[in-house]
């Protein structure tokens, strides 16, 4: 407590004169301006407390720990593209039966549905023209080299009818290719020019092993090659994607291994490694696209459910103070520092954001300094009733 003894002084002797003047002076003059002139200057950022609040206090200085902070960022769950293929028809036509529904396990080969088609049936018929051709060349070439050998045709008949040959053996090459662009395979062509027999129609096939979790056509639909008809994917591992704020990112790596928190499945964290950080930065967001890839043999994960990246900083020295022993106040964090017995101080400090329930201190704390590690929220009360008072 600061007393003013200037002013003190000066209402003393003004009353004093008064008093030589005046035979019959109030007696409460003195005293009502005395009450007028004193003031106190309060400092209402000290406390002296009861005891009985002194021993509900945990006293200590600052930290300095290693620390790693961990980066939340908002995600998705999505399928594995390295798992996933997307299945159509190589041929326009029409749906004509359908052999599978969403959520049916495949292998490569298995039919998905049946499609007919026009460009199927030219197709077919062109390489049965080529494949007669070939045959009946062949025969010719065949028998020229004999008659060569008999002197009964000249060399140059025989490098006709072998050009002939060639040609022919060409155009069912190219016929085969075409019939394998549009779905057909070996033992099916095989057949065909076995037979003779044109197919009527042709069995869109799963590429891949996985679950079908995608069917976008029906009996009756007609279709195209750029339509997408089915996705199938293997769910045994899945993708997990968010955008990382590119004031962090220079903290993430390939193959760094993050914690990934589903809240559709409850509190379990999953692990999962870093496989992809974009190289470019989303102009719109200021972020960078980061992919990690995590284990879903069980197939909980589902594709497009909401997640959570928690990405962990590399470790670093830090002096730190504890939760409990900060106090906050128009958005100006605090500490309470010892001044004697039973005697507090609340000063100023400049904190980085809360890390495993402790606060970096950036500015305003000192590590041999003696502060209230717990019980500062109690402690700050006790202050504001004082200051009441």
């Amino acid at each position: 407590m600061k007393i003013r003894l200037l002013t003190i002084s000066g209402v003393v002797i003004t009353a004093l004169l008064l008093d030589g003047c005046y035979k019959h002076p109030p007696a409460s003059v003195s005293k009502e301006v005395s009450a007028n002139y004193i003031t106190e200057e309060r400092d209402i950022n000290s406390i002296t407390v009861r005891r009985e609040l002194v021993d509900r206090l945990k006293v200590g200085t600052p930290l300095f720990v290693d620390l790693a902070d961990k980066i939340l960022v908002p995600s998705r769950v999505q399928v594995d593209e390295e798992r996933t293929a997307q299945i159509g028809s190589y041929v326009t036509g029409r749906i004509v039966d359908m052999f599978v529904k969403l959520g049916d396990y495949v292998k490569p080969g298995t039919r998905l549905a049946r499609i007919t088609s026009p460009e199927l049936t030219q197709s077919q018929l062109a390489f049965l023209r080529a494949s007669s051709r070939v045959v009946v060349t062949q025969k010719s070439y065949d028998r020229a080299k004999y008659l060569l050998a008999a002197d009964v045709i000249a060399l140059a008949e025989v490098e006709r009818r072998q050009s002939e040959l060639e040609i022919a053996q060409a155009e069912m090459s190219a016929a085969t290719d075409q019939l394998r662009l549009y779905g057909m395979d070996d033992a099916e062509i095989k057949e065909l020019a076995r037979k003779g027999k044109i197919l009527p129609w042709l069995d869109v096939k799963a590429t891949r092993e996985g679950f079908v979790i995608s069917r976008n056509v029906i009996v009756g639909q007609v279709v195209q090659p750029s339509d997408p008809l089915f996705q199938v994917t293997d769910l045994s591992s899945v993708w997990v994607t968010g955008d990382v704020p590119e004031q962090i990112v220079r903290d993430v790596k390939l193959n760094q291994q993050v914690e990934i928190n589903v809240p559709a499945i409850g509190e379990a964290h999953l692990r999962g490694r870093i496989i992809f950080v974009s190289d470019t930065v989303n102009r719109l967001t200021r972020t960078v696209m980061t992919r990690v890839l995590v284990d879903n043999q069980d197939r909980k994960l589902k594709p497009d459910m909401l997640a959570n990246m928690h990405i962990t900083d590399p470790q670093h020295k830090s002096l730190v103070v504890p939760e409990a022993a900060v106090v906050r106040e128009l958005n100006q964090d605090y500490v309470f520092t010892v001044t004697g017995e039973r005697r507090f101080q609340r000063i100023p400090v400049e904190l980085g954001p809360e890390v495993a329930n402790f606060r970096p201190v950036l500015s305003g704390l000192a590590i041999d300094q003696h502060i209230v590690m717990e019980g500062a929220f109690h402690l700050d009360s006790e202050r504001k009733l004082a200051e009441l008072e």
